[in-house]
């Protein structure tokens, strides 16, 4: 399954928006494959399997497949200090 990185906290999760869907799939950064959380930004697309947490549907398995729109221009990672 596909879908958007939608929100991201400061606590090692996020949530994942599904076309189609009503609900955003919660995320935690256990479950991510080939990618730090600090590396993820909202807009990125993603792709994941679903499974049964324990407070419901979580993703897991979650794989970065594109950048989102704000990483292409650079300026969610533009350095102040340079």
């Amino acid at each position: 399954m596909n879908g958007i990185i939608k929100k991201l906290t400061d606590k090692g999760f996020g949530f994942i928006g599904v076309e189609g869907k009503e609900k955003d799939v919660f995320f935690h950064m256990k479950s991510l494959v080939g990618i730090q959380f600090d590396e993820l930004r909202e807009g990125d697309k993603v792709s994941f399997e679903i499974e049964d947490g324990q407070k419901g549907p979580a993703a897991v398995d979650v794989k970065l497949l594109e950048e989102g729109a704000a990483n292409d221009n650079g300026s969610a990672d533009v350095d102040l200090a340079a």
